[in-house]
């Protein structure tokens, strides 16, 4: 008998908005017997009622796509579909956006320069031992990571910190955005999140609350990676 038929294969699923990568993608994973994909997503309302429909062990979330941000997608997966584990794979090899979706609950954090080999292993592995986190950046990214790992922390995350440093130098939301390479409409959420956070009621506030509090100093953000 054929050895493949008698274990049940990981299903797959894939959101990312370029429609050639999902399609490489699925390629790539279709190649190997142990996978299937299930479907697959272009934005991530679609990518939670992909889930919620088809419930996979696997999804494959970019990071930037309309819709929800990533952070909220892992989030509403997990409470929706806890047996769905999320790996990110993306093309921002940023140590803080790792911390910040491996934060939320994501099982891995790939950068999208790893291999076909790697990446069905990857998926294997996070669908067989899903307390196991796997992150595939750079060195550079990994030794930030081991230096904030005993660094004292505030009420804010590391990107909040980015962010809200930023605006201290009076960028702009869609200046910071794109310093930062990540949407406008994230650069709100961050926002109205440090509001919440510093009960502040407006920018000026924030950022007055913020120095008084020593999260940010001198209106520069914590080093980004």
């Amino acid at each position: 008998m054929d050895p493949d038929t008698t274990v049940p294969r990981i299903e797959v699923a894939i959101a990312d908005d370029h429609t050639l990568f999902r399609d490489g993608v699925r390629e790539i994973l279709s190649t190997d017997p142990g996978l299937l994909v299930v479907g697959d997503a272009e934005h991530g309302q679609a990518a939670i009622a992909m889930c919620v429909d088809k419930r996979p062990a696997v999804l494959l979330l970019d990071v930037h796509m309309p819709g929800p941000g990533a952070s909220a997608v892992i989030r509403q997966v997990h409470r929706l579909c806890p047996q769905t584990q999320v790996i990110v794979l993306t093309m921002y090899d940023d140590a803080a956006l790792v911390r910040e979706l491996l934060g939320c609950g994501a099982a891995a954090y790939l950068v999208k320069t790893v291999t076909r080999d790697q990446l069905t292993a990857i998926v294997k592995s996070v669908a067989r031992r899903p307390a196991m986190v796997q992150v595939s950046v750079s060195r550079q990214t990994i030794v930030w990571l081991d230096t904030q790992r005993s660094a004292p922390h505030g009420p804010l995350t590391d990107r909040e910190s980015q962010v809200l440093g930023l605006a201290a130098e009076a960028l702009s939301n869609a200046q910071i955005a794109s310093r930062l390479l990540i949407t406008e409409a994230t650069v709100k959420r961050h926002m109205t999140n440090i509001y919440a956070k510093l009960g502040a009621v407006s920018r000026v506030d924030a950022i007055r609350k913020a120095h008084a509090a020593r999260l940010i100093s001198g209106g520069q953000p914590r080093p980004a990676a």
